[in-house]
């Protein structure tokens, strides 16, 4: 996932991960680990699925910033 992508969208939609977190229905916390890919937790397709609507994002968009490859 890339972290920078997501939260550039969000603020140029004047979001916050809290606002963003009320707007999933998940407690900050839950945004944070997701955001941060802790405990190897990711955001779930129906997540996805709304962000992807409320930011208006292309199908490109959403792969570079949820399924962006690691390179090591």
């Amino acid at each position: 996932m890339n972290k920078q992508k997501l939260l550039s969208v969000m603020t140029l939609y004047g979001d916050t991960c809290e606002s963003l977190s009320k707007f999933l229905a998940i407690t900050p916390q839950t945004f944070s680990n997701k955001l941060n890919e802790k405990y190897r937790r990711g955001f779930t397709q129906p997540e996805i699925l709304m962000i992807k609507q409320k930011y208006n994002l292309s199908a490109n968009e959403i792969d570079d910033i949820f399924f962006e490859s690691k390179v090591s």
